[in-house]
């Protein structure tokens, strides 16, 4: 693929060449006009492999849109330009592991690969572990409706690393549940396994925290409503985050960077 470095900036087709952007990629870039028709795709013998693979990329496309929907409510503030194609490769590896099921139908099963999901960052170039340095405790009940993030009290000057202009923090404490994913021969597509659980989720927050000042021991609780008890075909994410704001008068603004949020546990 070629890349762009002049002066003239421009998309769209200009003869034989495309010129286009790519999403969280800086400049622009070209390629030739041309391929398959879309009706060679869907039909012709040959493309049988190119039909499997979008199948099943438009299903781990769906089940990385399960896990920012239940996380929808701190999303914005909190996810870099590229964790939608982040999750979905997240969410193909899970795929590749199903071993029951034919090429271009197998399940994303989540629930038996939950170590890929462990960790994620929902913004690559900000770490919750780098951010945020006090000790910390994570716990759940045993039937997974619901879970603690429990922080010993600290100095935040040492052990929190805020943007310039900060002067009070909040915590989150997350718990949302995503469903494995299957093929239904009768819709034509993949469904959510539990739909009446998928994408369910709670938030919630510490009281906002002074920057410099000792914080007390701090425990928030995150339960997920309506009495909702996690299925066999579910996975219970738990993630905890940070959220800087600005006090000004009685009103806390809150800043634009800085803010993050990780999965901590996937059960």
């Amino acid at each position: 693929m070629a890349r762009q470095k002049g002066v003239i900036k421009y998309v769209g087709t200009l003869g034989d060449i495309r010129h286009f952007k790519i999403k969280g990629q800086e400049g622009y870039f070209a390629g030739m006009v041309g391929g398959p028709s879309g009706d060679q795709v869907n039909t012709a013998p040959e493309f049988e492999r190119t039909r499997e693979n979008m199948n099943e990329f438009g299903a781990c496309a769906k089940a990385g849109k399960a896990v920012r929907t239940g996380l929808s409510q701190v999303m914005k503030q909190m996810a870099d330009s590229q964790v939608t194609g982040r999750l979905t490769s997240i969410m193909k590896k899970i795929n590749l592991e199903d071993q029951t099921e034919a090429r271009g139908y197998r399940k994303i099963e989540i629930s038996t690969q939950r170590n890929y999901l462990k960790g994620f960052e929902f913004d690559k170039n900000s770490s919750f572990n780098g951010i945020f340095n006090a000790p910390y405790s994570l716990t759940h009940t045993v039937g997974r409706e619901s879970g603690e993030f429990v922080v010993a009290d600290f100095n935040p000057a040492n052990l929190v690393s805020a943007p310039s202009g900060a002067t009070h923090f909040r915590l989150i404490s997350s718990l949302s549940v995503v469903s494995d994913f299957e093929y239904n021969a009768t819709t034509n597509s993949y469904d959510p396994m539990d739909a009446a659980l998928n994408e369910i989720s709670d938030i919630q927050y510490s009281d906002f925290l002074d920057l410099y000042a000792p914080v007390p021991a701090t425990t928030i609780v995150a339960t997920l409503p309506n009495g909702a008890v996690p299925t066999v075909n579910t996975t219970v994410l738990q993630c905890i985050g940070i959220e800087f704001y600005q006090q000004v008068g009685g009103n806390y603004y809150l800043f634009s960077s800085g803010n993050c949020l990780k999965v901590e546990d996937a059960f």
